[in-house]
């Protein structure tokens, strides 16, 4: 009897040990639960690469004006998932091998995801690595080889540039535009894919191309342009470029004297485009996101959404924000629903959330699916003219947006 018990007793000793052993401690348990809240305190990080030097550092800045603002209002009503958003902010230089240079550094900083280069060629060298690594990654440059094909962690914020040129082409077989010339920079992927697209759909709407035209980024004289187009019987000039060539096309245009009206990209939608042409910019025609031209579309929720960005931007700089800036704040604003929607900082859940993403913006609705990383309509588009130094969207454009925010 006396063995029986003395192993019963032996057996039970053992189950104890072996249930503590499965069973954390309480002391564990209470460090694991510091080490949790002490993970949900830490900030939100989000990268931003952008191009503060540079030719390209007026729209680069602009682009961080507007991503600061975004952050600093989601910040004062509480944050995302109960904590703070921080922003890692790196410079290009409006190069893409220092855009490279500056994802490499960002990565290491436990960020969720990154607001690309407003530069198209940057953004084109940088976010092969965002694919590779895993990390969302935003894009406010519209050419559209950054998502066709689709790449899973890349979306594209502006409308691409493919929907800017048909804009341009609907309207301009509203205003029965039948033939136009053309002028693209050759080194720009943002000016080569409009240019691309323009040509690619023109028969579609009926226009035809009767001059075709190269430029490079640092051409500072127009006029063998300008030359080659007069007698080609064109009824409109089309430039795809960007940066100060923008600006010195336009200075020189009206005393070229072609009679014709000059058409502009969204790259001039901007007051770092209106300011330095002055004078010269009136009755030039520009296209550009709805943000721009929020003041003029009908109350409603679209209206609201550009109101708390424009608002505070123009009390704040003491100009209203141009296209870059429109783009950087969608650009957050998609992020942070995605975010919201994964109901997690986890890269790959908020990539999910992303590519199942129906979003309302500045830029206008944006509705991303696994095969569309565009997720914007040309129907966002404004075809505005510039009257007494502003955007102004024409009868036609006030039309179509009106139609498209009833639609909402």
């Amino acid at each position: 009897m006396k063995t029986t018990r003395r192993l019963l007793m032996s057996a039970a000793v053992l189950l104890v040990a072996i249930a503590c052993k499965k069973n954390p401690e309480p002391e564990r348990d209470g460090t694991q639960a510091a080490a949790a809240t002490k993970a949900a305190d830490k900030p939100i990080q989000v990268g931003l690469i952008t191009s503060l030097t540079g030719k390209f550092s007026a729209l680069g800045s602009e682009n961080k004006k507007s991503v600061e603002l975004a952050i600093e209002q989601l910040n004062q009503e509480g944050g995302l998932l109960g904590r703070k958003v921080t922003l890692i902010t790196r410079d290009d230089q409006t190069s893409p091998d220092k855009s490279v240079l500056a994802y490499n550094d960002i990565k290491s900083e436990d960020i969720v995801a990154v607001i690309g280069s407003a530069f198209s060629n940057s953004a084109l060298a940088t976010l092969p690595l965002a694919q590779k690594d895993g990390i969302p990654y935003l894009s406010p440059t519209p050419t559209e080889e950054q998502v066709e094909p689709v790449k899973s962690y890349v979306f594209v914020v502006p409308a691409l540039a493919p929907k800017f040129a048909e804009r341009y082409l609907e309207y301009m077989q509203a205003r029965k535009i039948g033939k136009i010339a053309v002028a693209h920079d050759t080194k720009g992927a943002y000016a080569v894919s409009g240019y691309k697209a323009t040509t690619a759909l023109a028969e579609k709407y009926g226009v035809k191309i009767v001059k075709d035209e190269e430029f490079e980024m640092a051409t500072s004289d127009f006029n063998p342009i300008f030359t080659h187009i007069k007698g080609s019987g064109a009824q409109a000039f089309v430039f795809w470029g960007t940066g100060p060539a923008g600006i010195t096309v336009t200075k020189q245009y009206a005393p070229a004297k072609l009679d014709i009206p000059l058409f502009m990209t969204p790259s001039q939608a901007s007051k770092l485009w209106l300011e330095p042409v002055g004078p010269a910019g009136e009755g030039v025609t520009v296209l550009s996101s709805i943000g721009v031209v929020g003041e003029y579309l009908p109350d409603g929720p679209q209206k609201q959404v550009i109101q708390k960005m424009a608002a505070p931007f123009e009390k704040k700089y003491g100009y209203a924000p141009p296209q870059f800036a429109h783009d950087g704040y969608s650009a957050c604003l998609i992020l942070f629903e995605a975010i919201k929607k994964a109901g997690s900082t986890d890269r790959k859940q908020v990539q999910q959330a992303l590519e199942n993403l129906t979003v309302l913006t500045p830029n206008g609705k944006y509705h991303y699916s696994p095969t569309d990383h565009a997720g914007l309509s040309r129907d966002y588009v404004s075809v505005n003219i510039v009257k007494d130094g502003k955007f102004v969207p024409t009868d036609w454009a006030k039309e179509q947006l009106a139609r498209t925010v009833a639609a909402q």
